[in-house]
């Protein structure tokens, strides 16, 4: 070990890379709490937890490769991504956890939350009217009731490894818990529209597209305020102000 590799960092939390393990920081307890239990809960690889002294967990390295990342290209073979929705799935699947998780927000709380954003973007100047009552529209789809699920709360494209075609581990539970499945497989397909009937292939069970769609717009313009204030580029080619923009 001759350096840190700097994961990622802002405000709320940070985790550093050290050789084969991962040091997670995080200011607010309760989200290590959530990540601890969710792993021990999942029916899914995790990584192995090697010590946790608050605010830090340290986990083991995962092997493998991640399918790709927002903004960036796909790398992953249609038989990898039919394997991640077969893995999913397989969570979904799983006895309910006692948290809700970010997927479980209700109707009432994503509508003020998306009133709020949308709002604020426009007001702003950051994104135009006509983009934001458009996309305003598709996200209306996903305000529905639904059948709660075990999910992950933030399955990005990044968190989920591979080795060839198989699954070897998912991380980032912090946001697990009880929610809309269809949250998950919208937030792991967000920018690689393409791999979409890959994934349902192996998720292996009939899928609203409608609603997937709608998640894309809703989860979009929720996260570009946030994203910005954190230091990320949401304009970035590929990330959520293009797919916004896709639903033009």
């Amino acid at each position: 070990m001759d350096e840190v590799e700097v994961v990622v960092a802002h405000s709320e939390r940070a985790t550093l890379r050290v050789g084969d393990v991962f040091v997670k920081v995080d200011a607010d307890q309760a989200r290590i709490d959530a990540e601890v239990e969710a792993m021990s809960l999942a029916p899914v690889p995790t990584p192995r937890v090697l010590w946790r002294k608050p605010p830090a967990l340290a986990l083991a390295a995962l092997t493998g490769t991640t399918l790709g990342r927002l903004g960036g290209p796909s790398t992953g073979s249609p038989t990898a991504w039919a394997s991640a929705g077969a893995a999913i799935r397989k969570l979904h699947d799983a006895p309910l956890p006692p948290r809700l998780g970010r997927a479980g927000r209700s109707v009432t709380t994503l509508v003020a939350e998306l009133d709020d954003e949308c709002e604020w973007l426009v007001t702003n100047g950051v994104l135009p009217a006509d983009l934001v009552s458009r996309n305003r529209r598709v996200a209306e789809a996903a305000l529905r009731p639904w059948t709660p699920a075990f999910t992950h709360g933030d399955l990005q494209i990044a968190h989920l490894f591979v080795d060839g075609d198989e699954v070897t581990g998912i991380i980032d539970w912090s946001e697990a818990g009880r929610g809309d499945a269809l949250y998950d497989l919208a937030t792991f397909t967000l920018g690689h529209e393409e791999h979409l009937d890959d994934l349902i292939a192996g998720y292996g069970t009939d899928v609203d597209r409608d609603v997937i769609h709608a998640w894309w717009s809703l989860r979009s313009l929720l996260a570009v305020r946030w994203l910005l204030q954190h230091g990320f580029d949401a304009f970035a080619p590929g990330c959520e102000v293009d797919v916004l923009r896709s639903h033009m």
